[in-house]
């Protein structure tokens, strides 16, 4: 019986090694089947990703075929939350106090407004439907759904900026701006789910629609500055890079599995917000550690093959299902074309407004138009309001389909045509131009 037992839990790992092994080989794969039309990496992530999913190979139901069904999937989750914890964590060293003197009222202000305008015209295209079509969209799923119109995705975005090695004014705007939309988009999610809870019970609850969410955002924020503190005091101490590296890791982890503790204080729900968490550990990394630079290059090149995994295992949870529904892809594409309008024109108009450049007034909108786990993630909380809720989740469901194969292209395209991405013959022409030009002053 012993022996069954130790076959059986050996077998499990086999089948988890086995999936994640997988899941990196489709990855790399389609990232070079992909590259020939100049599409970026993190899309050929995701398609490797749907082609393995539970909806595709894995519907042959063969081992090392692909998924066989969205538990397994599910199974590798933990891969996921430890793989945002890493961007946020990134994305959290963009926030240096050098930089934010340049850009840090210009992106608040920015985030805000595009937010605000995304969630305004979500929430008045789909209420219009409402009246159209009572039984299909109700007023708690158009609210809830211009919520999470606010959302941008981090990882898309990221990847593309370091796959093109973007630099310039629009890149260096864009970073704070996502790190700050997810903060806007948990306050605006967490109101307008408490007026769509308060709408199917009949009464408002002030306690979930203004406490708990701004407690989120503070304690994130709190809990992230003290880990911040002792992480870069404690790495102080260690000369070695390799060791440097290893406690880099080990305080990620840390803060990411300290992010997933969740309790209640005199009837109070306290939870707290990974991205958030992690994003401030960055934050403060940064800024107190004059080596963070040199670590966050290395901790860049150890969590390649996870960024790889996260996005394989991000398209594997897309159900293709939610297409069978015309209703919710009709819905779903009103949801697009407003939230799309709603980004790039609230961009537009608070960059114009806060005097940016042209070309960042022109294509910043483009490249927040990305969505994926935060949205994901609010859609899953929304299943909480019953039908209404498998409602929200499949029509997020679909437009995260649509933004993840869509998005990462937009945002390269744009962010080539402000000037940030350089094509490499015209780099390597200004690379020999410089040369040419040292060789003259020699």
């Amino acid at each position: 019986m012993d022996s069954f037992i130790q076959m059986t839990g050996s077998i499990k790992n086999m089948e988890v090694l086995l999936a994640i092994s997988i899941a990196l080989t489709a990855g790399l794969l389609l990232s070079r089947f992909v590259k020939p039309v100049k599409i970026p990496a993190v899309t050929g992530y995701l398609i490797a990703g749907i082609l393995i999913g539970p909806y595709c190979l894995g519907r042959l139901n063969i081992a090392g075929f692909g998924f066989t069904s969205m538990a397994h999937v599910e199974n590798l989750k933990i891969i996921s939350e430890v793989a945002l914890g890493f961007i946020a964590f990134a994305i959290g060293n963009e926030f240096r106090v050098s930089q934010l003197k340049q850009t840090g009222k210009t992106a608040t202000v920015i985030a805000i407004f595009q937010a605000l305008v995304a969630t305004i015209l979500v929430d008045a295209a789909l209420i219009g439907l409402h009246f159209m079509m009572p039984d299909k969209v109700s007023l708690p799923v158009a609210i809830v759904l211009g919520a999470i119109a606010t959302a941008t995705a981090p990882a898309a975005t990221l990847m593309v900026v370091k796959q093109y090695k973007a630099k310039g004014k629009l890149t260096d705007l864009l970073l704070p701006i996502v790190a700050l939309d997810d903060a806007v988009g948990l306050i605006v999610f967490a109101v307008s789910f408490g007026i769509a809870r308060a709408l199917q019970n009949g009464a408002i609850d002030m306690k979930s629609v203004v406490l708990e969410p701004l407690l989120e955002v503070v304690l994130s924020l709190v809990l992230g500055f003290v880990l911040g503190v002792v992480f870069s005091l404690i790495e102080k101490y260690f000369k070695s890079n390799s060791k440097r590296l290893s406690l880099s890791i080990t305080f990620v982890l840390m803060t990411v599995s300290l992010s997933m503790l969740e309790f209640k204080v005199g009837g109070v729900h306290i939870g707290f917000s990974s991205l958030l968490v992690c994003m401030m550990l960055g934050t403060v990394f940064c800024n107190m550690c004059d080596f963070s630079e040199e670590i966050m290059e290395k901790t860049d090149k150890w969590t390649a093959p996870l960024y790889i995994l996260f996005f394989v295992l991000s398209g594997a949870e897309l159900e293709l299902g939610v297409f069978t529904d015309i209703a919710i892809v009709g819905i779903g594409v009103v949801y697009i074309l407003f939230r799309s309008a709603g980004k790039i024109s609230g961009a537009a108009i608070s960059a114009k407004m806060m005097k940016c450049d042209p070309k960042i007034v022109k294509y910043l909108g483009i490249t927040l138009l990305p969505q994926a786990g935060v949205a994901l993630g609010m859609s899953l909380t929304a299943q909480s309001l019953g039908e209404d809720g498998n409602i929200i989740r499949n029509i997020a469901l679909f437009a995260v389909l649509i933004y993840e194969l869509v998005g990462p292209l937009m945002t390269k395209i744009a962010l080539t045509k402000s000037g940030d991405i350089v094509p490499k013959a015209q780099a390597a022409t200004a690379a020999s131009a410089s040369e040419e030009d040292e060789d003259d002053d020699e």
